[in-house]
């Protein structure tokens, strides 16, 4: 019997067992199913309701003799119609929409469809996996940028000083900046002691080199020997040069900022610790008219050797 049935076996190799015909057969029967829920998911809520209230009145003209079968019958026909012509019109309207989101930059218009394709497939294609948290996190992490970009503002980690730096690489006329040297654990002059601090003063001399104008404060607690070296080497290189105690103005003017030709601006976020966490580059107007406020508020009370 065993080997009549290994025969066998051997006979229909290559064609599907019985386990993968039963999984087949079944996942046959689920597929109206998946694509009534597939019509519902992507079908207006409007146009659902309506299907709804179409079936239901037909009924129960059916029901309650209030019309013939045939007239019942009609009016619920009637009304499905209506109903899907209201999605057919919604369909149409979405779609005008995308198509108006899209009319744009060729880079914009090729990338997007591309774009939206990976990150569905990667949430559809691994549900309920890291994969699929990912997709969603990054998708979500792109839409906050992008609504920053809109904006007119780029934000980047603490340690990234790439707007900085190219601005002032770009700066035509004028540079105004505001350095706080409030006390930190690093020390207060750490920052220009970095390789961040040092690229950015060799942009400045670039910029002098040029014919820009570069005027700086200095918010300090303590006018100690090696900020007096760092405001004279400054000095001696063509920067206007102003001295600030920190207990002269307001908390909300210790900001460290920087201002280009008056068309846009650098910000740093900082940390309890006087650390810099967030740099923020933009365009936006009030930004720069916010910050312009700021420096001049905290110049026209600092002490310049002119």
């Amino acid at each position: 019997m065993d080997r009549h049935y290994a025969g066998r076996t051997h006979e229909i190799e290559g064609l599907p067992m019985t386990g993968d015909v039963l999984r087949r057969r079944s996942t046959g029967r689920t597929r109206p199913a998946g694509g009534l829920v597939r019509l519902a998911a992507h079908t207006d809520p409007v146009a659902l309701i309506g299907i709804t209230l179409s079936i239901a009145l037909s009924v129960t003209l059916d029901l309650t003799n209030a019309a013939s079968g045939v007239e019942s019958l009609l009016a619920g026909l009637m009304g499905i119609t209506i109903s899907l012509l209201v999605d057919s019109l919604a369909r149409a309207e979405r779609r005008f929409h995308l198509r108006t989101l899209l009319d744009g930059p060729s880079w914009l218009v090729q990338s997007t469809p591309q774009l939206v394709s990976a990150v569905r497939e990667a949430a559809e294609r691994h549900p309920d996996t890291r994969i699929a948290a990912r997709a969603q996190h990054r998708y979500e992490q792109f839409r906050i940028e992008a609504e920053q970009l809109a904006a007119g503002r780029i934000v980047r980690p603490g340690d990234d000083d790439e707007d900085l730096i190219e601005a002032t690489r770009d700066c035509a006329r004028r540079l105004d900046g505001l350095t706080n040297l409030a006390p930190r654990a690093s020390g207060e002059l750490s920052w220009w002691r970095s390789e961040i601090g040092r690229r950015y003063w060799e942009a400045n001399l670039a910029a002098l080199a040029r014919g820009v104008r570069i005027t700086r404060v200095f918010v300090y607690a303590t006018l100690s020997d090696e900020l007096t070296e760092l405001v004279e080497r400054q000095r001696r290189a063509g920067v206007r040069v102003g001295l600030l105690p920190l207990g002269a103005l307001s908390p909300h003017l210790h900001v460290n900022l920087a201002l280009w030709d008056g068309t846009s601006c650098w910000e740093a976020r900082m940390s309890a610790h006087g650390e810099i966490t967030e740099n923020q580059f933009s365009v936006n107007r009030a930004d720069v008219d916010r910050l312009t406020r700021v420096f001049d508020q905290c110049a026209s009370v600092a002490t310049f050797q002119d």
